[in-house]
């Protein structure tokens, strides 16, 4: 399971907050590395879910199956 973009991008605001609010230097480095990483996974996760959006295939609707020649396909996924 991929992460999403909206949980991509509250984990690396949260790792900037933590880089921004930190007073040792080797923790503000890997708080940064960790915000970085979520923007690249961010990044991966918004052409996943626009992929998803361009290529969500449109099932047909009961009215167009009353009307196929077959009407019994229709009714094999259960709707």
């Amino acid at each position: 399971m991929h992460p999403t973009l909206t949980l991509c991008l509250s984990r690396e605001a949260h790792h900037r907050e933590l880089s921004a609010a930190a007073t040792l230097d080797n923790v503000r480095r890997v708080a940064d590395a960790a915000a970085a990483a979520w923007a690249k996974e961010g990044m991966a996760a918004a052409g996943r879910e626009a992929r998803a959006k361009r290529v969500r295939v449109e099932l047909p609707s009961a009215d167009h199956r009353q009307l196929s020649a077959n009407p019994d396909r229709g009714f094999a996924d259960g709707g």
